[in-house]
């Protein structure tokens, strides 16, 4: 999972013109204190192991992404406020031609903590390593619009089997063409009218030659170009942060060092927040939700905001009890309390779902689950009634989790009082090692799922998570309708692009793959250490505004 104000729906801007250029804007924040500042302090922050080792073209999950978020910066970057994208390491981001070719010219100047230039070739490098089928990137299928994908991508005549894909016929996307050390152009095979709000993201980041040079070694010492380096760690303790002395963007930190450290338990860290031990929290548990609990804990020191994330149950089509069974889907869903799970558990911090894009984002609409998200025993046992798989049924989740575990064995339980059937949630010791039999095709049954929005588009809820091979469908689900809708979508702005997103979401709800659970209120919590603390839009701690008082 991707996997995050009080901010009304359609509230974010969403990028769908013809071009972005830079602009300078003020950024300040209206939730500090006064006083002097301590700009060599040092802050603690909770994270969860990352899956894989820290390259951007292979991280695709929170755990890694908090991470390489304040160590790289793309071409742009999102405001902290609004999540619209702005200029970062682009001058200019132009199409003349509907969205199918773009024209990025790059700001002068700019380097890697290594002292090596960020220019047309670091990314134009690093879109190709993520690109190229065998390097089997997770964050592969962002390239799949582009020209010479396919012949970097062949088909695996027999997915998981013994036979080997085809060897690529090329090592480079033909779409990429570099003009000079700072401009270079992006031809897309299909139009995409959200591309300068989609290259903000992890997987678009430019890679320095170091990386080329050795990824192995730099996976666990990333060289970036923003505002932090990462100074020591690892994935099981965690990483240390320091602010980069040559970054060159308006977004300086105020604190001199982040150090993000790895917790396998909530309430462990959540105990360490009390206890003066860590700085921020960004998720409370949720024993902490029940009558507040939180707010009385930390006064004045928490937010209750709805940010961009869905939590989700996918069910593994390529099992044999859900493939071509839509009836399981239906029956599950409708055994599921949405509303008494999300006031017993979250003490009302989560909104039952009734589709699967976020309300935060422009194009959403209500309802595309239609009567599946209404708690219905007696319809969800006529569904069952009708599925080829009878149960039993289990819901894995990853403990390390907020609410994880509360949420699983609800969700089980009304699964078991509304169909009379058994229903086990089953616990996996952290996200990276679910994970890992998520991303191997192991899963047996239903498994927790969920998405943080990598920018702030209705496609991101769509097209990553539910088209046809896309890095982040998790259950294999395939679709040519829906795919064809996004791809109609995708080439089109406003209104008539959003009516083709909600046609292709309402598909989903035929077939039922993926379960539609909550959407999320982030309640986070802080130390008296803090000032001017914002939690951004994708529910991360903006880093670069927060102060500690000397």
């Amino acid at each position: 999972m991707k996997q995050r104000r009080l901010i009304a729906a359609g509230a974010l801007f969403v990028a769908g013109a013809m071009a972005l250029s830079a602009c300078s804007s003020d950024s300040d924040s209206d939730s500090g204190g006064g006083g002097s500042t301590d700009s060599n302090a040092s802050i603690t922050i909770y994270n969860t192991k990352p899956e894989n080792p820290l390259i951007p073209g292979n991280t695709n999950e929170v755990g890694g992404g908090n991470i390489l978020d304040n160590v790289f910066r793309g071409l742009v970057q999102y405001n902290p406020d609004t999540a619209a994208p702005e200029m970062s390491m682009a001058e200019s981001i132009k199409s003349s031609d509907n969205f199918k070719t773009w024209d990025i010219k790059l700001k002068a100047g700019q380097t890697f903590q290594d002292g090596t230039p960020v220019d047309a070739d670091s990314f134009i490098n690093s879109w190709n390593w993520t690109a190229y089928g065998p390097n089997a990137a997770l964050n592969n299928y962002f390239f799949g619009s582009f020209e010479g994908y396919a012949d970097m991508n062949p088909a695996d005549p027999d997915d998981d089997g013994p036979k080997e894909a085809p060897k690529p016929k090329a090592d480079k996307l033909s779409g990429l063409t570099k003009v000079s050390d700072t401009e270079f152009t992006v031809k897309l095979a299909s139009a995409q009218s959200f591309f300068p709000t989609m290259v903000g993201y992890t997987a678009f980041y430019p890679l320095p030659k170091a990386f080329f040079d050795d990824p192995k070694t730099f996976g666990t010492k990333p060289i970036g170009n923003g505002p932090f380096q990462i100074t020591s760690g690892d994935g099981d303790t965690g990483f240390t942060l320091t602010k980069w002395s040559g970054y060159k963007g308006s977004d300086v930190p105020k604190i001199g060092e982040a150090v993000f450290k790895t917790y396998t338990s909530d309430s462990a860290g959540y105990s360490d927040v009390l206890a003066g031990n860590l700085d921020f929290m960004e998720q409370v548990p949720a024993s902490a939700l029940v009558d507040n609990q939180y707010q009385s804990d930390r006064p004045d020191h928490f937010v209750n905001k709805a940010v961009g994330i869905i939590q989700t149950a996918t069910l593994p089509q390529y099992d044999a009890n859900f493939k071509d069974n839509p009836d399981i889907g239906k029956a599950l869903s409708l055994a599921i309390d949405r509303d008494t799970i999300t006031k017993s558990v979250f003490n009302g911090g989560r909104t039952p779902a009734t589709g699967w894009v976020s309300p935060i984002v422009d194009g959403y609409k209500a309802g595309a689950c239609g009567e599946y998200c209404t708690y219905d025993p007696a319809k969800a046992k006529e569904y069952l009634a009708k599925s080829k798989f009878k149960g039993p049924f289990s819901f894995s989740y990853n403990a390390d989790g907020p609410g994880n575990k509360e949420a699983a064995e609800a969700i089980c339980n009304s699964i078991k009082n509304a169909l009379g059937v058994a229903c086990n949630a089953k616990a996996y010791v952290d996200f990276s090692t679910l994970r890992a039999d998520v991303n191997a095709s192991k899963m047996d049954n239903m498994f927790r799922s969920g998405w943080q929005m990598d920018y702030p588009s209705i496609e991101n809820f769509l097209e990553p998570l539910y088209a046809t091979g896309a890095g982040s469908n998790d259950g294999h689900w395939s679709n040519p309708q829906f795919d064809s809708l996004i791809k109609k979508a995708n080439s089109e702005e406003g209104d008539a692009s959003y009516a083709d997103y909600q046609a292709a979401e309402k598909l989903l709800s035929v077939d039922m793959p993926v379960i539609p659970l909550w959407y999320q209120a982030q309640q986070s919590v802080w130390s008296d250490r803090l000032s001017n603390v914002k939690v951004t839009p994708r529910s991360t701690l903006d880093l670069t505004d927060v102060t500690v008082s000397s």
